[in-house]
């Protein structure tokens, strides 16, 4: 897929103001800091099309980019910050779930894990959540460019092992580098087959 057009649409603070369309939407999700703007801007060739950010938990609203006039591209809040009150969670938790269960467009979840990392609590109860409410979810595995290959590999492993305790079959994975654009080509042309199969 070639990325002709990414425009920033809008930005809101609960489900019911995000536009109304039927046009299939992708949302992007991680833990606070995992290195979703720099993602996202790469996925789109755009510097600054989702504001980066050293300070966790920037981006506190739902963020709407069209992508070629016939896709969306969703910039979703993070979670796992240290240093954010219980009321704020509480509020993140309920603007995600209801996102999650009411965009009827959504048509997956890609979520973002730090490959440096070894599974952490906050990743594994969201794709249960995700599985709890049957949504379409693939793992990206970020900065992969930090340390070696066999680091991330087992990373991975990790991962495919721990959700295999109670999962049936494994989601998809993608291995990532902003810096080195590494995954792009992947992703993409992921988002275009489903697109290609929502249109059948």
């Amino acid at each position: 897929m070639i990325i002709k057009e990414a425009t920033f649409i809008s930005s809101n603070t609960t489900v019911a103001k995000c536009p109304e369309t039927e046009l299939p939407e992708y949302a992007f999700i991680g833990r606070s800091n995992v290195g979703k703007s720099s993602l996202i801007n790469m996925l789109t060739n755009r510097s600054k099309l989702a504001k980066t950010s050293s300070f966790p938990g920037k981006t506190q609203l739902i963020n709407h980019f069209k992508i070629n006039d016939n896709w969306f591209l969703v910039d979703l809040p993070g979670y796992g910050w240290a240093k954010v009150s219980k009321e704020s969670r509480d509020k993140w938790q309920k603007m995600i779930k209801a996102y999650l269960q009411q965009r009827k467009n959504l048509a997956c979840v890609f979520l973002l894990i730090d490959s440096r990392h070894e599974p952490q609590q906050s990743d594994l109860e969201f794709i249960q959540l995700l599985g709890t409410l049957g949504v379409p979810f693939v793992l990206v595995f970020t900065k992969t460019d930090k340390q070696s290959l066999n680091k991330t590999q087992e990373a991975v492993a990790a991962y495919k092992k721990k959700l295999l305790e109670t999962w049936e079959e494994l989601p998809q994975m993608f291995l990532t580098s902003s810096e080195e654009k590494k995954g792009r080509d992947e992703i993409l042309d992921f988002i275009e087959s489903v697109n290609t199969e929502l249109n059948k």
